[in-house]
């Protein structure tokens, strides 16, 4: 059974423009479908807007579109001190300086606690330390204030394969697909574990 690496892991709660020296919206690799309606101008509406159009994309390509306009929203703190603190954090990151991006990171999660993206980086850095149950406790967090966080969804499917909890495992990537249906990466892992939960006893 394929279990997800640590850099893969990393890389479903990381966003790649996190690693960017300023947030930035991701880029589309293909345009947007013409028929979409405007979203919404309050940044809840354009996320639940989001989320209901990522839900009925069937086309892979145009479901990650989708994605990327929800990072880039998750991305947006609100906050500038906030915004600064997760801009060094990822700077930190890049240069493997876990110890000052956890720093920052802790910074932002006192100065705004609702922010969910501050836990789930925070998250990524202690799973690259190898602190599993802070990872663990940061993606429940995060999942806290935002459930359809298909991101932090898919790391914290892949610590449960690593800890052997297949079942659980299973049941959290078919929370992704609930929320993301086209992404391929929980499609193939739901395949392969529930080809291989198939014959064991419950």
């Amino acid at each position: 059974m394929r279990i997800l690496t640590r850099l893969a892991f990393v890389a479903a709660l990381l966003p790649a423009s996190a690693l960017a020296e300023e947030p930035a919206a991701a880029p589309s690799p293909s345009p947007a479908p013409a028929a979409a309606a405007p979203l919404p101008g309050d940044h809840a509406g354009r996320l639940d807007a989001l989320f209901a159009r990522l839900k009925k994309e069937a086309d892979p390509a145009l479901a990650l579109v989708i994605a990327n306009q929800i990072q880039a929203e998750w991305l947006q703190s609100g906050s500038a001190t906030t915004d600064l603190l997760m801009q060094r954090a990822a700077q930190a990151v890049a240069n493997k300086n876990t110890a000052a991006a956890l720093d920052l990171l802790d910074q932002a999660v006192v100065l705004q606690p609702d922010f969910p993206e501050a836990w789930n980086r925070r998250a990524t850095v202690h799973y690259a330390e190898d602190r599993y149950g802070l990872a663990i406790a940061d993606v429940e967090e995060t999942l806290r204030r935002e459930p359809r966080q298909f991101a932090s969804l898919m790391g914290l499917a892949a610590m449960q394969e690593e800890f052997g909890r297949d079942r659980q495992a299973l049941a959290t990537y078919l929370r992704v697909l609930a929320i993301y249906p086209a992404l391929k990466d929980a499609q193939d892992a739901v395949l392969k574990l529930s080809d291989a939960l198939a014959g064991d006893p419950a």
